[in-house]
């Protein structure tokens, strides 16, 4: 499975950015898809979540209210709508795939990355 991201950039705080992830090269719906974050000189830290038929989603407690995941099986596409930013969300973000279950909020659950985009917010 391949998968790119796209869609970072700099925003103002309080501002909105949406991220895609486009993967090939898998029965997509089948795949748990996760967005992940990496900030300078920190460990990647999960995001959030969202089941291969796009039913159940799950965030981390620092994004909750404020990002929403989706998915588009058809288009093999999995989105991250961020709106409210706040500096301490800049980081490089990246979409991860796992193959069977939900799995753990923790990268080595997750069996393909893409290369990440990143994402700087300004106070």
């Amino acid at each position: 499975v391949q998968l790119v991201e796209s869609g970072g950039g700099l925003v103002q705080s309080g501002g909105s950015l949406r991220l895609s992830c486009a993967a090939s090269g898998g029965t997509f719906s089948r795949y748990t898809m996760g967005w992940f974050r990496q900030a300078p000189g920190k460990e990647r830290e999960f995001v959030g979540r969202v089941s291969g038929s796009g039913s159940n989603t799950y965030y981390v407690d620092s994004v909750k209210g404020r990002f929403t995941i989706s998915r588009d099986n058809a288009k093999n596409t999995v989105y991250l709508q961020m709106n409210s930013l706040k500096p301490e969300d800049t980081a490089v973000y990246y979409c991860g795939a796992r193959y069977y279950g939900l799995g753990r909020p923790i990268p080595r659950d997750y069996d393909y990355w893409g290369q990440g985009t990143q994402v700087t917010v300004s106070s």
